[in-house]
């Protein structure tokens, strides 16, 4: 990075980088761990799980959002040596950080399963939904600004934490052109990838 560019990363992308591999890691964990009786029987381990998946989804779909916004409202415009990084990169550091807690999250949910079938399985799941969700919301507010929202590589830190942590101080933006991920990080289609 010459010339004092930084490192930045769409704050979206950080976002639903975990949304898939939760997602199915639940769904898998749900799936399996409603063989077992448990010790609650199937019904209602479902019916608890359903709650679960509803309440966590909420949750972690509205969890910092006056942070967010913040360092939204506050974000200054990115530097002309700055580099933007692709968002299959973003995406793999993401999981490769967070590979171990992810494997821990369905072990324990497959193991729950023999408690309460199911439930923690679907609690997963619905984290995973929670951060396709705020990811949307998000991409609206980017959209709504006319602007796309990165923060500093080294602010996340070597685990990927999180775009709005306390490690990081603020945010940048681009125009809605720039970098490979369309408002809200998912990949831009084909004929909507413009020369930044």
């Amino acid at each position: 990075m010459g010339r004092g560019g930084q490192g930045l990363v769409r704050v979206p992308v950080v976002v639903r980088a975990g949304a898939a591999p939760l997602w199915w890691l639940g769904v898998v964990a749900a799936g399996v761990g409603a063989l077992p009786g448990g010790l609650t029987g199937r019904r209602i381990g479902v019916l608890t799980g359903a709650a679960l998946w509803i309440l966590v989804a909420a949750a972690t779909a509205c969890s910092r959002r006056k942070r967010y916004t913040a360092l939204a409202r506050e974000a200054t415009r990115a530097a002309k040596y700055d580099v933007l990084q692709d968002r299959a990169v973003t995406v793999r550091n993401w999981r490769r950080a967070h590979l171990w807690w992810l494997a821990a999250g369905f072990l324990a949910a497959l193991g729950g399963a023999f408690v309460v079938p199911a439930a923690a399985g679907m609690a997963m799941a619905g984290a995973g939904v929670g951060l396709w969700i705020k990811a949307a919301w998000l991409g609206r507010r980017e959209r709504d600004g006319d602007v796309l929202l990165w923060v500093r590589v080294d602010w996340l830190g070597r685990r990927a934490g999180s775009p709005a942590g306390k490690a990081v101080k603020g945010y940048r933006s681009t125009g809605l052109a720039a970098g490979d991920a369309a408002p809200g990080g998912a990949r831009r289609r084909p004929q909507q990838r413009v020369a930044a």
